[in-house]
């Protein structure tokens, strides 16, 4: 599912040689990078529910963290010494809560329809944006796009692995909707340690070795449901494409754009994942948008391009407002 170029710019993008080849992903700028992130990381997400039937949901995360940590770990051959034990700890919180974000959601999405699973997790990246702005203006943005995720959820979010989507939040799994919104909590977390991350590491080294290490810490929990079934070449196979396409590219894609984008603008831009994921259900999983679900999409749409025209003209503005040397 992933186009040659777009796994060679993957590729750039993680590798030391990164700040010699700015222009690759540099291009599409900070708000490109987390919609092509986000686009990736659902379509990944469908895939995955395809692949529960064979491998379990805990089995389905340990393939996803296990390659990701392996491609990143060859392809971006990290530095492990001259590191600070400041430095260290940070890269292991990102892992666990790479670790428990994805954990939590796919035990969501094995018990709900994806839809409403993306809605009530990407409460998480909200409530960050309402507590990190420091503007009334992206309040109203960030109030905007919670309207827009109500709605989706109120329009039901098609037939998924975990049951249907129909009836809005009060016909879901209570079990599944706690996963969710843990979930929603570690998201919130994981764009805070993102960032991090990215400022005391070079190019994508701490996040290589943060995948790494929530690989290592899921990967007894994935052998303990799915044992050898995890060995099976078809299930290898899609898990290692729902590693790419859920962990590598849109990871990596991300951890850039926190370099030069703040985490409150970022996480309204996380309001697009329930649309995207709408539409990843309805081209791989055969789940039809409704007309709730269309007034939903443009709401959350409308909201993240305020919030993306908002930062722009504030950098406008403190740019205008230093004086040239």
């Amino acid at each position: 599912m992933t186009p040659p170029d777009t796994a060679a710019a993957t590729a750039t993008a993680t590798s030391p040689q990164l700040s010699a080849a700015p222009g690759r992903f540099g291009s599409l700028g900070p708000v490109g990078l987390v919609l092509a992130g986000g686009i990736s990381v659902q379509f990944g997400g469908a895939l995955a529910v395809t692949l529960m039937p064979r491998a379990g949901a805990l089995g389905v995360v340990a393939l996803r963290l296990l390659v990701a940590a392996v491609v990143l770990l060859v392809v971006c051959r990290p530095r492990l010494r001259g590191h600070s034990r400041t430095d260290w700890g940070t890269v292991v919180v990102f892992g666990v809560t790479m670790a428990a974000m994805n954990g939590l959601f796919y035990q969501a999405v094995d018990r709900i329809p994806l839809g409403p699973a993306v809605t009530l997790e990407v409460l998480g990246p909200l409530a960050l944006s309402v507590f990190a702005s420091r503007r009334a203006l992206n309040l109203l943005w960030a109030g905007l796009a919670l309207a827009g995720v109500f709605l989706l959820s109120a329009g039901g979010g098609g037939e998924g692995h975990g049951g249907d989507g129909g009836g809005g939040f009060g016909a879901l799994d209570p079990t599944g909707v706690a996963f969710a919104l843990g979930a929603g909590v570690m998201w919130a977390a994981y764009i805070v340690f993102s960032a991090r991350t990215g400022r005391r590491f070079p190019q994508a080294d701490g996040l290589a070795l943060a995948m790494a290490v929530g690989a290592l810490l899921f990967l007894p929990l994935g052998l303990a449901e799915s044992g050898t079934k995890l060995a099976d070449p078809v299930t290898l196979s899609l898990g290692a494409a729902v590693a790419v396409l859920s962990s590598v590219l849109p990871y990596t894609l991300e951890l850039l754009a926190l370099r030069r984008l703040p985490a409150s603008t970022f996480a309204i831009l996380m309001s697009l994942e329930p649309a995207v994921a709408a539409t990843a259900g309805f081209l791989i999983l055969d789940q039809a948008l409704t007309s709730t679900q269309a007034a939903a999409i443009a709401l959350v749409v409308a909201a993240s391009m305020g919030a993306v025209r908002t930062q722009v003209g504030r950098g406008k503005r403190v740019k205008a407002a230093v004086p040239e040397a």
